[in-house]
């Protein structure tokens, strides 16, 4: 178990710099009894330059703002206030290479009555390569992806994230690495946290809109398909696709771009090495490093 915090670890909490041993909230709070609370995943590098950056930061905490709104959730703060909050708590901590958590959350109430009131904090912990330097085996969940008429699905909503935490312990639990999930018309929907990409014959394919989270990494991804000429498609996408695919890869803001080895325990057919996926890997971490040259980071 990774160790997130410790004794002089500070975060943000409401407008304040405190320790994260210190720090305090309601256990009368909807967010812990329902969860009832936003959130953003965000990253910071060292770049090139030795400088730290936060990837996309803007994109982020609009992202905090309409996952908040949706969710019928009172917002005040400014992004230029949170990402001032934010450099400051990397610099306290000293991190450069770090994993950025905003959390915004509901007060003391037991009812389902709306709030006049959120809170906010702001934690980070050190972050290597998630899924670490290999390629990853995954297997169909057999949990799908939460109905879009249920929930605001585009949300970056606490409780939807009980999901995730099932299909992944259920991958794990049965051997593989990670686990993809189907929407409820069983079409490839999404990863445990991850958008997912597939290629085939020099063309990637990644799920449309409306029964995923449209991720921030996803958005990069069709950016970099753009400017190196990758062709890309979004549509519904079957397993048996996939089965029929040359690579596939997730992506995600903790996930980073990382291949896949095997799907159902079949491997891919073509050499990950050799692959417009691996490009893509390539260019995201030279984007977010702001690096022009890419040094090999993945073992192959």
């Amino acid at each position: 178990m990774a160790n997130y915090y410790n004794s002089e670890t500070v975060l943000w909490l409401n407008g304040e710099f405190v320790k994260a041993s210190e720090a305090k909230m309601d256990f009368y709070s909807q967010s812990l009894h329902y969860g009832y609370a936003v959130f953003e995943g965000i990253r910071s590098y060292k770049t090139a330059s030795g400088e730290t950056k936060i990837f996309k930061a803007e994109e982020h905490y609009d992202r905090l703002r309409n996952s908040a709104l949706s969710m019928n959730m009172p917002y005040t703060w400014s992004n230029e206030e949170l990402i001032e909050a934010t450099y400051e708590v990397l610099r306290r901590n000293n991190f450069q290479d770090a994993y950025i958590r905003p959390v915004v959350y509901a007060p003391m109430n037991m009812s389902f009555v709306q709030n006049e009131v959120s809170y906010i904090f702001i934690e980070v912990w050190e972050m290597a390569p998630f899924f670490g330097d290999k390629l990853l085996r995954i297997m169909t969940s057999s949990f799908q992806r939460p109905n879009p008429k249920a929930f605001k699905i585009t949300a970056k909503a606490s409780g939807h994230y009980v999901n995730s935490i099932l299909a992944s312990q259920e991958a794990k639990t049965k051997g593989y690495d990670e686990a993809l999930l189907t929407d409820m018309n069983g079409f490839a929907a999404e990863g445990v946290g991850a958008n997912f990409f597939y290629e085939k014959d020099g063309k990637l394919f990644t799920p449309a809109t409306g029964n995923i989270l449209p991720g921030i990494t996803r958005a990069t991804v069709l950016e970099l398909c753009n400017e190196l000429g990758i062709e890309v498609e979004e549509k519904q996408i079957t397993l048996d696709e996939i089965n029929e695919a040359d690579a596939a890869f997730f992506c995600g803001t903790a996930a980073e771009v990382i291949g896949w080895e095997s799907f159902n325990d079949v491997k891919f057919k073509k050499n990950w090495k050799e692959t417009a996926s691996r490009k893509i890997q390539q260019a995201y971490l030279a984007r977010v490093t702001e690096a022009e040259v890419l040094t090999e980071v993945i073992a192959e």
